[in-house]
């Protein structure tokens, strides 16, 4: 059993993965051919948007995004406390500082009341400028837009909505990636749609924004090639990836994300009477990065993953450590206690493989053996 099945997904598309991948390497065209601005046409429309610029990966996404709205040292940036790495590091790598942010214990998602009085400190603290939101649409739900946007109107602060593991959740249908002033995800192979190396993305409904992130991407570029006009960065998304995406696409939309979609039901309706099982709002819709269940101690969580290993059953923390609490944010001062929810879910969660070729049979399985051990 596998957490996130690659190699069956392949199999499946093995036919048109293999002629994609033949067509590039007969075409040579390996850096910004064209099947890349094809997947970016093609990606703007399904979320609903005017552009999308595709890079890299999905970190360097985010960075593109603060490049473009200027972050630097002396600015705040508003982080979820409970979410991968990159969501902070990206701030800190400009020069600026996240300040962090606890989550809502049922969406894991950045808590609206806790998110607005730490802007409210920062202003009274009167050392840092807040600039930036940086919402993270965990595990494939999308964050509470709404309530968002009114804090970032209210304080003049943009949005950046980290939809890394998001691609494919919509609410109300407005889709991921669409959230934000800027937004950004991750074609990272374990993603909801993810490529066969590092790729991402960043979306906006901006001319000036898109344009000065294409030219970002590629080493500040002007006018052509050679005409350098600003430091920019080098991070295209290669055209193999970009043609594996392609490919993928198509499948994620006619199938992949409704099966995901009944795998995690399946799972809900099977554990929601031993375990917290996740909670999706009405009118939201996950693209289930991941399945998360929460349980009653760390104790309970450690016994439980064991007793699914000795199964061969995969599982994964995710995440151990909230940001606050990572040796490189050391120096900002947080303590124990000052973030309690996603100190307390770092010590309870426990992921369950989630794909959309999981069958029922591995589900029954993964179930009842969490069932006998609780």
């Amino acid at each position: 059993m596998q957490f996130r099945d690659l190699k069956k997904q392949y199999e499946v598309l093995k036919p048109e993965m293999d002629q994609a991948m033949l067509d590039v390497a007969a075409s040579s065209a390996f850096i910004m051919g064209k099947p890349v601005k094809e997947l970016e046409s093609k990606l703007a429309e399904y979320v609903g948007v005017k552009h999308c610029v595709s890079c890299a990966n999905g970190t360097e996404a985010l960075t593109l995004a603060l490049k473009v709205w200027d972050i630097k040292a002396g600015d705040a940036v508003f982080v979820p406390d409970f979410t991968f790495f990159a969501s902070a590091e990206v701030v800190s790598f400009e020069g600026a500082t996240p300040v962090f942010v606890d989550v809502d214990p049922r969406t894991f998602n950045i808590d609206v009341k806790h998110l607005e009085q730490q802007i409210e400190k920062t202003l009274r603290e009167g050392k840092l400028t807040p600039r930036v939101i940086i919402t993270v649409d965990l595990f494939g739900l999308p964050a509470d837009y709404g309530a968002v946007r009114k804090i970032a109107d209210k304080y003049h602060l943009y949005i950046l909505e980290d939809s890394a593991q998001g691609f494919g959740g919509n609410i109300k249908g407005q889709r991921a990636c669409s959230f934000g002033d800027i937004s950004t995800t991750s074609f990272f192979p374990a993603k909801p749609l993810g490529c066969y190396g590092d790729g991402g993305a960043l979306f906006t409904d901006k001319d000036e924004w898109a344009m000065l992130a294409d030219s970002l991407r590629v080493h500040g570029k002007g006018t052509f090639k050679y005409d350098n006009v600003r430091i920019g960065m080098n991070s295209r998304l290669d055209t193999l990836q970009a043609a594996i995406l392609l490919v993928k696409f198509k499948a994620f939309q006619e199938y992949e994300l409704e099966n995901v979609n009944k795998a995690a039901a399946c799972y809900t309706a099977k554990l929601q009477d031993v375990v917290i099982t996740p909670y999706i709002p009405k009118d939201y819709y996950s693209s289930w990065a991941q399945y998360t269940i929460i349980l009653k101690s760390q104790e309970e969580r450690d016994r439980l993953q064991a007793a699914l290993k000795e199964k061969s059953i995969p599982t994964m923390i995710y995440y151990p450590t909230p940001m606050h609490a990572q040796t490189a944010f050391k120096d900002l001062g947080y303590k124990e206690g000052n973030v309690p929810v996603s100190e307390k879910l770092c010590q309870t969660v426990l992921s369950l493989p989630i794909h959309p070729y999981l069958t029922v049979e591995e589900i029954d399985t993964i179930c009842m053996t969490i069932r006998e051990n609780l």
